[in-house]
């Protein structure tokens, strides 16, 4: 799994690539939190370049979604591949995470 982070007006996007499964699920949930600072109001994660998630994967990202919605912060996720928005969309975490084809669109729903 590979993160990088940018952070604008209190919005932190993070993109990942490669896998989330099993043996990194624990470090990515981790990752975020610690990226997180307190004055961030809302996380984008883009996974444009992920390449796999397992079920450890997607309840990382549950996980995540709980802690930030804790700490008073949006949570959205954007540009998922055809592959893994099936895994998303048969696992009906789309129905509970906000899911956004772009970037842009992530942003602005958390913003709006």
């Amino acid at each position: 799994m590979d993160m990088t982070t940018e952070r604008k007006d209190g919005v932190l996007a993070a993109s990942i690539g490669g896998r989330i499964d099993g043996t990194n699920s624990a470090d990515f949930e981790q990752a975020i939190r610690t990226a997180v600072q307190d004055d961030d109001r809302a996380v984008i994660v883009d996974l444009e370049q992920l390449s796999y998630i397992s079920s450890a994967g997607l309840r990382a990202v549950l996980l995540t979604a709980k802690y930030l919605s804790n700490q008073g912060a949006k949570f959205a996720l954007c540009s998922l591949t055809g592959p893994i928005r099936e895994v998303f969309e048969v696992s009906g975490f789309d129905k509970i995470i906000a899911i956004h084809g772009s970037r842009a669109d992530a942003l602005a729903d958390v913003t709006g």
